[in-house]
């Protein structure tokens, strides 16, 4: 099934999806079938989506219901901070009595705890949203910040003043809060206020923008997705697939929370009335015949307008809200090649659907770098203090476009593996990234250049004390225990993820009720069956 571009008068190109598909998907050159082998396929497409509920069981990716009630409290308590901190600026500033009194500001929550899509691990997407009086500057950076260190459940505040949305992180009883903030012009911000309406977004400054940008982008996808459920169980698998296959995180030059979110609103716009396993295999089916770089965009029933299009990016996804802008992207040729590498291999692994040794553990199976690449460059990143390594590891991320960029200058192709590690030989608090080279490459041994062109970009601009940066040419034999294991096994801070044991547990085989020598998938051993709704 491919989607189909045209161009408008304007010269301006649109995608139209698909046509929704029936139900089940037929595999690749299908034998004619009578009515009962269709009913064969559509009791296979039910097995295999029910072992795909039970293999996101056994990975658990959805957090618990105290882990849940935790969360709800959290965002609770910082509505509470909020409208205190309101109040006390609107004091500050000499407002009326009458105006102090009715103002307010709020909270809320976007990317994958906004989505619903977020596991027990996964930090707090939240945007800080307030009146025209109070400022960026000294209320939200200054006011605020003083008043969270006040509470016993914060911990471990840090600003980011310099990145493209300036924003504070810190955690609050534990879990970890991305907290920017949008300055509205009215007097009170309403609790669940409509950040869609242009009545809240007129004149404000360009920095509130790209603030509201990623709830905006998030409340436009629930609204255009025909089945929730079905969206928040496909982006969970997706979303762990391209973890463990090493092409997930923006700053490493693939794709980000949001792209992923768009591609899979995408399918089950295309396919409303799909199941899970059939989701997932147009998923793959689309995008690794997608002609890049058409752009991927979403079907709101709007009138098509005159939007440029975007010809920086490698593989344009627009966002769904209007004005329309496309998703920021640091993809390079490097990552485009293995992002669209790993679309073909899930949708070879995926397209027929009476495959005998069908595994979805294979299908997310962890990247063996250790087997594709001889040489790594090593990345260590390292301070002195655990608070301070932090914004340093940030910091340095923030600017490994440049890097990626530079070594495919001097390499051809480099692969960015986006697991953070950590040397436990070391004393000092560090992280440690293991870049593949290009095995065509051999001759590669100018390290020394490559840092010094990369330094010129961390000491613009960063305004704590640097830590270490060093670079070193690692052969595959010396990559440390953790790192041969996998992708997504080594120890690291936010933007690592944790492989659970999955592939040592005592597993007992599934074969279908009408194929004899279909394999399913894997049951769990503490007990019967358990298929569970994986929707958010």
């Amino acid at each position: 099934m491919a989607a189909h571009a045209f161009q408008n008068q304007s010269g301006v190109i649109f995608v139209n999806p698909p046509r929704p598909q029936p139900f089940v998907l037929v595999p690749c050159n299908p034998p004619v079938l009578t009515p009962l082998g269709f009913s064969l396929l559509t009791q296979m497409d039910e097995e295999r989506s029910l072992s795909l509920l039970q293999f996101m069981f056994n990975e658990r990716l959805e957090p618990s219901l105290e882990e849940e009630e935790k969360r709800r409290n959290v965002i609770l308590k910082l509505k509470q901070i909020v409208l205190e901190w309101v109040r006390r600026v609107a004091w500050q500033r000499q407002l009326p009595k009458q105006h102090i009194s009715a103002t307010y500001g709020t909270i809320l929550t976007y990317g994958s705890y906004g989505l619903g899509v977020h596991g027990s691990e996964s930090d707090i997407d939240a945007l800080c949203v307030g009146p025209y009086f109070a400022t960026m500057a000294d209320d939200f950076f200054i006011v605020l910040r003083n008043m969270l260190k006040t509470f016993p459940e914060v911990s471990e505040i840090h600003c980011v003043k310099d990145a493209k949305v300036p924003l504070m992180r810190f955690k609050f009883d534990g879990i970890s809060i991305d907290l920017p903030y949008a300055q509205l012009k009215v007097l009170s911000v309403p609790e669940n206020v409509d950040v869609l309406n242009p009545f809240f977004l007129r004149e404000i400054d360009e920095t509130s923008w790209k603030s509201l940008s990623g709830v905006r982008a998030n409340k436009r996808i629930l609204q255009l997705v025909p089945n929730l459920e079905n969206f928040q169980s496909t982006l969970r698998c997706v979303k762990l697939w391209a973890k463990r296959r090493g092409v997930y995180g923006n700053l490493h030059g693939f794709l980000g929370g949001v792209h992923l979110a768009i591609l899979v609103a995408f399918v089950c716009q295309s396919n409303p009335n799909a199941s899970l396993n059939a989701l997932i295999m147009n998923f793959f089916q689309i995008f690794a015949h997608w002609p890049w770089p058409t752009p991927v965009i979403l079907q709101d029933g709007l009138p098509a307008t005159g939007d440029a299009i975007e010809t920086r990016s490698l593989m344009p996804i627009r966002l769904p809200c209007s004005p329309y802008d496309y998703c920021h992207s640091n993809i390079t040729k490097s990552t485009f090649y293995r992002i669209r590498t790993e679309f073909l291999r899930g949708y070879t692994m995926t397209k027929d659907l009476l495959k005998s040794d069908f595994d979805w553990g294979s299908v997310f199976e962890p990247y063996p770098y250790s087997k594709k690449y001889t040489r790594f460059l090593k990345i260590y990143l390292s301070d002195s203090e655990q608070d301070e390594l932090g914004d340093w590891v940030g910091w340095v991320k923030s600017r490994f476009r440049c890097l990626i960029l530079k070594l495919e200058e001097v390499q051809g192709i480099c692969d960015p593996n986006p697991t953070e590690y950590v040397d436990i030989d070391v004393t000092e608090p560090n992280v440690v990234f293991y870049w593949g080279l290009n095995p065509g490459k051999g001759n590669f041994t100018d390290i020394v250049s490559v840092k010094e062109d990369f330094m010129k970009n961390i000491d613009n601009g960063y305004q704590g004390s640097p830590g270490r940066l060093e670079f070193s040419l690692v052969q595959a034999s010396e990559l440390p225990k953790n790192v041969l294991v996998g992708s997504g096994s080594g120890k690291g801070t936010k933007a690592c993820w944790k492989i659970l044991d999955y592939y040592n547990q005592q597993r007992i085989p599934i074969y279908s009720q009408h194929l004899p020598h279909y394999f399913v998938g894997y049951v769990a051993t503490n007990g019967e069956p358990m298929y569970p709704s994986a929707g958010g």
